[in-house]
């Protein structure tokens, strides 16, 4: 074992070892604390001033961590946050957590990587091991990352360890949390892949599963989310081809999950929502071609998903058809713009592409949800109501569902509204069912 691996493994064995990461959202933040609580010193670093004085401060922003927890570990001194990158040079090992969106060619956005990277190879050193969070397409790490930090002079397996461990959070999961998922990690030769694994061990309850190659953790991580791309992508088109027939594919779907192996529920919505599941196929499919492979199952399934809001609204056009209301000029109110149940994160919601396609159609709609008093959606701040009434509620000429907030009464709803176009089955137990129509 080389002296640089033995130091590096003693540091994180016995807790001296100083922890950074990079990107302090809804995976770096939630990370950072596991770190911290477990007794490591741990430094957040972010672009964003704000959230680096919130940090400091103590005020937690994200809702999967607990207030009382967060607070403790930042005025023990164990987290901090800085928007100074020098300060890499004081962290043994660095975690990249940063987004990776799509940009307007619906191609990887790989910019905030490829800067986050840079910044860390400025102040590299030996003994450090980096390991990238962001999902990514399959070679990012040995093909973007590798050539970057050794541009310093520092060689890979040799001075420096480098490794893929791709997030999984899932917020608003009461079960699953940063600290009981599962870790995989994939690194740059055996020897990354162990300490990193090693780190992660020491800090999480959920296990690591170690990989021969960051290709592969990169891999399994699109996997893991085009899987259920493509099967909630079956579960819109088995409601759209359901309501032509007549049919109740929440019916049909709960029945079919009665069969205790082989079968897998997922359900139908106003289309997909979240920071991975809407994005990371294309990330795939966009790789595929490189090897000259055309990904059909995978884009087709992202047209039908993509497509569901523009279904919604013709959907709820028809609704108001029989009352012989135009959509032009309608009232349409929209519950929830969240992107699931009981969170504040609307990135990527289909309810915002609701909302934009109910306006092109010359509906006057507002939205409210308890968890998003506004939002901004292309460049626009859009504000919602202040609280849910029964005079708005009975103005609305239809109501919209596309969040099922546990926290909406439903019965209230039924009763004071004229029509309700319930996307997410949400008004399951309502037995006054008159003025619901399902997706």
């Amino acid at each position: 074992m080389s002296d640089v691996k033995k130091q590096l493994l003693d540091k994180i064995a016995n807790k001296t070892a100083v922890v950074g990461i990079v990107g302090l959202g809804y995976v770096g933040l939630p990370l950072a604390t596991e770190f911290a609580k477990s007794g490591y010193k741990t430094i957040g670093f972010d672009v964003q001033s704000k959230k680096v004085d919130l940090v400091n401060a103590g005020h937690n922003y994200i809702g999967d961590i607990v207030d009382d927890v967060f607070k403790e570990v930042v005025e023990s001194g164990k987290l901090s946050a800085t928007s100074d990158f020098a300060f890499i040079k004081d962290v043994d090992a660095v975690a990249i957590c940063v987004p990776t969106p799509l940009d307007k060619y619906q191609q990887p956005d790989i910019s905030y990587v490829k800067g986050s990277t840079e910044s860390v190879a400025e102040h590299l050193h030996p003994g450090m091991v980096v390991i990238l969070e962001s999902t990514t397409y399959p070679g990012t790490t040995e093909e973007l990352l590798m050539p970057i930090l050794e541009a310093t002079g520092l060689k890979c397996t040799e001075d420096f360890y480098l490794a893929f461990s791709p997030e999984r959070v899932d917020p608003g999961n009461k079960q699953y949390k940063t600290k009981n998922t599962p870790k995989v990690i994939g690194g740059v030769g055996p020897d990354s892949t162990e300490v990193a694994a090693t780190l992660y061990r020491n800090v999480l309850e959920g296990g690591v599963y170690e990989v021969s190659s960051p290709a592969v953790a990169e891999m399994e991580k699109l996997l893991e989310n085009t899987y259920r791309n493509i099967n909630i992508g079956l579960a819109n088109e088995m409601a759209i081809i359901c309501n032509r027939m007549g049919i109740n594919v929440w019916e049909v779907i709960d029945a079919a999950k009665t069969k205790p192996y082989g079968f897998q529920a997922f359900y139908p919505g106003p289309g997909l929502g979240g920071h991975c599941i809407p994005l990371d196929p294309f990330y795939l499919a966009w790789k595929a071609r490189e090897y000259d492979y055309h990904t059909r199952l995978i884009e087709t399934s992202g047209e039908i998903n993509t497509g569901m809001p523009e279904y919604v609204v013709d959907r709820a056009m028809k609704v108001l058809n029989k009352n012989k209301i135009a959509m032009n000029g309608a009232k349409v109110l929209v519950l929830g713009v969240a992107y699931k149940s009981d969170i504040d994160d609307y990135r990527e919601s289909p309810a915002l592409n609701v909302i934009d396609r109910l306006n092109e159609q010359g509906a006057v709609t507002t939205f409210y949800d308890p968890y998003i008093p506004e939002y901004k959606h292309k460049g626009v701040v859009h504000t919602g109501a202040k609280e849910l009434t029964d005079d708005m509620l009975k103005a609305a000429d239809i109501v919209i569902i596309c969040t099922a907030h546990a926290c909406f009464d439903y019965d209230r709803i039924q009763k004071c509204s004229k029509e309700i176009f319930d996307t997410r089955n949400a008004m399951k137990d309502v037995k006054e069912r008159s003025n619901i129509e399902l997706l």
